[in-house]
């Protein structure tokens, strides 16, 4: 072999060991356990940096951040912090319980992008793409108490009492609507959440008590069924029907004209060629049923992560919308004058015959969740008919409120 062979293979051999030592060392780079700012997050990631300071500084300011007071937060982490921790390895140490929740209360009150909250929080997106599921299960698994189905006649009553106390609508037990939950279209399931909208969803069935809180509710049905055909195959039907809730009797649920009428479910007369006796029933039923829409729009308001289309499979959002109704519900429960202030619901003024629309309904309309659609008049069974007949002699009689004459237009 002569030189000018010999020192051309030895320039290749260089050229090889060098492109070599790169690929290995890019590959080192790439195993890296964790990125430098984020191997900072103990010390200036916002869990022990501004939610330290909020706390200490601006209460007010960190309820507003989670959504709730820093002692309803350390009850809420003691109740999930089993469900949630995981135990150091040999190679790193387990996110504390504690950030996990934080950031998934932050995500729910604000719909952050998880980019946003990696940064925010030193915590790589991946991973909390990964935990969030688990702690939105393990929060409605650890406040399932306040968002239970009532299981007595005894608690049916005490719903019944309230709407006859404070709606003036006898033995009402609940204020049914629902909603469609806007999601990102999921791969492969062609036109199977497609709905009228123009937008793929999944909707949100719930059934409202007279104090604002949800105490049924019916999560998952895809967006393209129709809303009649989502009530028809809801677990809440199939319930009422086989005599499963151990309601009282005459018990009924109200309802606007997306739903049909049934023997258990009352809903408005059409608005056309209206009596005014007829008129009177709408509006009473619009004051009990007014409630689940109220409710609504708290969850909507408070938990921002509705506010446009959520971008996660039908799975995931299963488990973010149970996490934001039982958080609702207990909220409501443990500090309304927090959750809800003066002025956050519809207001009727009694006296001058007038209402004021909640706060709520100042705020921008989500995108994210959008309203069932109302379907042409169904023919109801004889049953269900006769039953509204007599509410309407009922509210137009004995049961007349005061003001209702002047309440109708």
């Amino acid at each position: 072999m002569d030189s000018t062979k010999k020192g051309v293979l030895i320039v290749c051999d260089m050229l090889r060991k060098e492109i070599l030592k790169k690929k290995q060392e890019a590959l080192k780079k790439k195993r890296l356990w964790v990125r430098q700012w984020i191997s900072r997050r103990n010390s200036v990631g916002a869990s022990n940096s501004l939610c330290f300071e909020l706390r200490n500084e601006d209460p007010s300011s960190y309820k507003n951040f989670l959504r709730m007071d820093y002692y309803l937060f350390q009850y809420l982490l003691e109740k999930v912090k089993p469900l949630i921790q995981k135990e150091d390895t040999f190679f790193r140490k387990a996110l504390p319980a504690r950030t996990k929740l934080e950031i998934v209360l932050r995500f729910l009150a604000t719909g952050n992008s998880f980019t946003s909250l990696q940064y925010l929080f030193r915590v790589p997106k991946n991973t909390i793409s990964t935990f969030l599921p688990d702690v939105c299960n393990a929060i409605y698994t650890a406040l399932k108490e306040f968002i239970e189905v009532p299981r007595k006649e005894e608690e049916w009553k005490k719903i019944q009492n309230g709407f006859n106390l404070r709606w003036n609508f006898p033995n009402c037990v609940g204020a049914l609507d629902g909603k469609h939950v806007v999601v990102k279209k999921p791969p492969g399931t062609g036109t199977e959440y497609f709905n009228y909208k123009n937008s793929c969803s999944i909707v949100l069935m719930a059934s409202v008590d007279h104090d604002y809180c949800f105490r049924y509710v019916d999560i998952g049905a895809k967006g393209r069924q129709s809303d009649g055909g989502i009530f028809a195959d809801c677990s809440l039907k199939y319930a009422i029907e086989n005599n499963k809730l151990n309601l009282p009797k005459d018990a009924v649920f109200v309802a606007d004209e997306a739903f049909p009428m049934k023997p258990y479910l009352m809903k408005p007369y059409a608005r056309r060629n209206l009596t005014k006796e007829q008129k009177i029933f709408n509006y009473r039923l619009s004051r009990a049923r007014r409630i689940v829409e109220n409710a609504f729009g708290i969850l909507t308001s408070r938990f921002r992560v509705y506010e446009k289309p959520i971008s996660l499979i039908p799975e995931k959002v299963d488990s973010i919308v149970n996490a934001t109704c039982a958080l609702h519900n207990w909220l409501r429960i443990k500090s309304p004058n927090t959750y809800t202030p003066s002025g956050t619901f519809d207001y009727e003024d009694l006296d001058n015959c007038n209402w004021s629309p909640g706060s709520w309904r100042n705020e921008i309309q989500p995108t994210g969740i959008i309203n069932m659609t109302s379907h042409p008049p169904r023919y109801p069974s004889t049953s269900a008919t006769t039953l509204r007949e007599k509410y309407t002699q009922y509210f137009n009689n004995e049961g007349a409120v005061p003001w209702q004459d002047n309440m109708i237009f």
